[in-house]
């Protein structure tokens, strides 16, 4: 069995073996910008015509074409008769649907996997970051992710949503420049049920081993300065350093899943194994809850995929379609793999499958057609298996509930994949698998060396892990003196 810094090293070796190719695709990125902007650049004006004395006093006048406001590039201030109702109704209903895949959705995917005796600690996880990552999205997260400011980062100015306004009598509001149609209440508010549910899914891999007091302080930091600046970066598309280079994440392949994903491991391999891991039965205590978890997260996520049109338009309704359909093929391909590995289909792994389907369309859901849709969803449910269970078992790692086999590997499986079957017809841009590869070596990188950093710092602090007599108890009872009859 390899030791855990073996392990690292291997890692953190494939981490920057893939990071390599971020200068060739950010190089590949400027060129195709400056040809675009040097063609566009060049107008040809029509030749005049002369016109005699009688032409011109029976020529009608040229009517005058009404002026168009350009789009904007930061948020604005308009007036309430531009908002478009029905798509700020479609993103209020897909705001709440997002929030339903945290609360309740992963806390019950995660909560029945785990023992029986650390069922309410797990739940408590997600509920907790929940509260948390709501009130520091207000105060910083958005503006650091959604404001125009440098490559990295945005600005401070939306700092706890100062500028945020809706003005009834004046009949006024503001909107993002990311989504013009509808109040920027909302497209705040969305953009805050992404920021929840990623370091809530970090939590699944580390499950039944670190402090709750070392979790709130990891998910806090991490949320500011690892989220925040991957969000600004690939989907704030005025300054965002991948996002003005063509980057295609429809809903957060690199936002969340990579970024989850990656860190999670990180906090396994920083943790160390749980008690007795390989030696002692650590089967779901309930597998009800899990199915029931993952069903709230397959329905939530067409508010995740088809919410990030925000607009209720066509894109929305492919991003629904294809989200369905993937989430289907990926989930009958995890099981038929299994089935063929193993010699019988598992709830479990049907219900994993088809989780790993909804992370490898996300990135893709609203730049591909059912051709796309069909290969992704099949190699995510194949991909994920076999990082689920062979590469963990070779490695020798414990990612307690598959958050970097299933969100890490689906989610680079899905970014990379949509470089090559994004249809220009519904999205509008090219495919680029160079600037789509380094989008995610930069995730990889970004978010595994800063969550190893936080983890050090907290650990040399006030320390990570339970002592080994909470964790045999359960942290039901050491950490909430509470219990599952």
């Amino acid at each position: 069995m390899p030791s855990k810094g073996n392990i690292m090293q291997r890692v953190l070796a494939l981490i920057a073996l893939i990071s390599v190719l971020v200068v060739a695709g950010d190089v590949a990125a400027q060129d195709k910008a400056a040809d675009q902007k040097a063609a566009a650049a060049v107008t040809t004006a029509p030749a005049p015509t002369a016109a005699t004395p009688e032409a011109k006093a029976i020529e009608a006048p040229a009517a005058t074409p009404p002026a168009t406001s350009p789009a904007p590039d930061a948020p604005v201030l308009i007036g309430v008769d531009k908002i478009n109702s029905g798509d700020t109704a479609w993103m209020l209903a897909s705001t709440a649907l997002v929030l339903m895949m945290t609360i309740p959705g992963l806390a019950l995917f995660y909560g029945g996997m785990v023992r029986k005796k650390n069922v309410l600690a797990t739940l408590m996880q997600s509920f907790a970051i929940t509260c948390l990552v709501t009130v520091l999205w207000v105060i910083i997260g958005y503006s650091i992710a959604f404001t125009p400011g440098g490559v990295f980062v945005g600005s401070m100015s939306r700092f706890f949503l100062h500028g945020m306004a809706f003005m009834k009598d004046a009949g006024k509001l503001t909107v993002s420049h990311l989504g013009p149609t509808i109040p920027e209440s909302v497209y705040m508010t969305f953009q805050m049920t992404f920021a929840i549910i990623t370091p809530a899914l970090i939590a699944g891999a580390f499950a039944d081993r670190m402090k709750f007091s070392a979790m709130l302080w990891f998910m806090g930091l991490w949320s500011v300065l690892i989220y925040s600046p991957i969000a600004h970066m690939m989907w704030e598309s005025t300054t965002g350093f991948w996002a003005t280079r063509g980057v295609l994440d429809f809903a957060g392949g690199t936002v969340v899943h990579i970024n989850a994903g990656i860190a999670g491991l990180v906090c396994a391999l920083v943790l160390g194994k749980r008690l007795g891991y390989g030696k002692e039965t650590m089967a779901p205590h309930n597998l009800t809850l899990t199915l029931i978890g993952a069903s709230l997260l397959w329905v939530g996520w067409f508010g995740f995929n088809a919410g990030s049109a925000v607009a209720a338009d066509g894109r929305a309704g492919m991003a629904m379609f294809v989200t369905q359909f993937a989430t289907a093929v990926a989930a009958l391909a995890w099981m038929f793999t299994e089935w063929g590995v193993k010699g019988k289909p598992s709830v479990l792994g049907i219900a994993s499958g088809a989780v790993a389907g909804l992370v490898a369309i996300t990135p893709a859901s609203g730049f591909v057609g059912a051709t796309g849709a069909l290969v992704i969803g099949i190699a995510a449910g194949v991909a994920c298996f076999f990082a689920a269970t062979s590469v963990k078992k070779a490695f020798g790692y414990d990612d307690s509930l598959d958050a970097f086999g299933v969100h890490c590997i689906g989610g680079i499986v899905g970014a990379i994949l949509t470089g090559f079957f994004n249809v220009p017809e519904i999205s509008g841009a090219e495919g680029k698998p160079l600037v789509q590869l380094g989008a995610v070596a930069t995730t990889l990188v970004y978010s595994g060396v800063g969550s190893f950093i936080i983890l050090k710092i907290i650990d040399a602090v006030i320390g990570l892990r339970v002592s080994e007599e909470q964790e045999r108890e359960g942290l039901d009872v050491s950490l909430h003196g509470e219990r599952v009859e």
